[in-house]
């Protein structure tokens, strides 16, 4: 939606690091980087004052226009609509503004694809704990809750905040599977094991791009509510079923792959080896196990999405992200063979680590 300015810049900072003759670098890369959260910020400030929602009702707006209609001064409605602009959001003809063609389909409550839960989470949520990455790179603790005081980042947690968690992870969630169920074949399975599933976005998406397939979303309990109403608002109760309990404890039977999704970042190196194993010995022969992440490369040099959904995680739980070599050594110790590699572009993952049982 909005061009990567942390992987653009390190584009720039790597072509420019090395000057002929006398030349300086230029130090344009670093302005990019330092102010970066410039463009989140005008995005979210949009999204909440509801820009693109109202450009989807009237098609156009000027800048006099917008300023009635949100309750704000013509000068920052039309800074608004500039900055938008400028990052690809809106569209400009003759004096008027529009959304663009990916602000209409992501940005406007109500839309299939609507991915505004992710933006409210980011600003509302992620963006304090960031303020404070550098406590956490001191303490190697988390910096948007207690673990003093708190059980998890759930703990205890305003239930507006909560809801935008889930809402939030559906959004990122439902683009994913799609990019998912695109680069692995899931047809040779019949029921899939969602370890972790939250809402039950990725059990939706890949049932509906595999009709043989069924599928079950093992969760805490509450989180399975969730879950069961998301898959009846999308008519599937009769494939998708909901499951209560721990992933910590024993994993349900009856199931050929299971689906680990933006699930092992959260945890450290023996609470994944511990689940891959568990994952092991509940699959049936010619079972297979999917972990699904934004991959860090293997010499650990990027690329920017995974790395700073890495030092996100530094912010939020006690895992990090992992290689694709990490992840195939957890896997061969677990007892998988033949483990594989998949690569595919989508918002919350950009490839999948395959491991077989035979």
């Amino acid at each position: 939606m909005i061009k990567n300015h942390a992987a653009a810049a390190k584009l720039q900072l790597v072509n420019s690091a090395a000057p002929q003759g006398d030349a300086m670098p230029s130090p344009l890369p670093l302005m990019q980087l330092s102010t970066g959260f410039w463009a989140f910020k005008t995005l979210a400030a949009g999204h909440e004052l509801g820009l693109f929602a109202h450009l989807s009702r009237t098609g156009t707006t000027t800048a006099d226009e917008l300023a009635v209609a949100l309750g704000i001064d013509r000068r920052p409605a039309e800074m608004l609509l500039t900055g938008c602009a400028s990052l690809g959001l809106l569209e400009t003809a003759g004096g008027r503004f529009r959304n663009t063609p990916a602000s209409e389909a992501y940005l406007v409550p109500g839309k299939p694809h609507y991915f505004g839960g992710w933006i409210e989470m980011a600003d509302k949520r992620l963006y304090a704990g960031w303020g404070k990455l550098t406590e956490a790179l001191r303490s190697n603790r988390p910096t948007t809750w207690n673990p003093d005081v708190q059980a998890s980042l759930f703990d205890g947690e305003d239930p507006k905040m909560l809801a935008l968690f889930w809402e939030a992870m559906h959004s990122l969630s439902t683009m994913t599977a799609r990019a998912l169920g695109q680069a692995f074949d899931f047809s040779p399975y019949k029921r899939l094991l969602d370890i972790g599933g939250g809402s039950g976005a990725f059990d939706i998406e890949l049932c509906r791009d595999y009709p043989g397939l069924r599928a079950s979303v093992f969760d805490l309990p509450h989180v399975a509510d969730i879950a069961a109403g998301k898959i009846a608002e999308a008519g599937l109760s009769d494939r998708i079923d909901t499951i209560g309990g721990s992933f910590f404890c024993e994993f349900p039977a009856g199931h050929d792959v299971h689906l680990f999704s933006m699930i092992m970042h959260d945890w450290d190196e023996a609470k994944n080896r511990a689940l891959l194993s568990k994952s092991y010995h509940a699959l049936p022969a010619g079972g297979a196990v999917v972990i699904s992440e934004l991959l860090v490369d293997d010499d650990k040099s990027g690329p920017a999405p995974a790395a700073l959904m890495s030092l996100n995680m530094l912010i939020e739980t006690e895992g990090r992200n992992y290689t694709p070599a990490e992840y195939a050594a957890w896997l061969r110790d677990a007892g998988f063979v033949d483990i594989e590699t998949v690569r595919f572009d989508g918002p919350g993952a950009n490839g999948a680590i395959i491991g077989f049982k035979r």
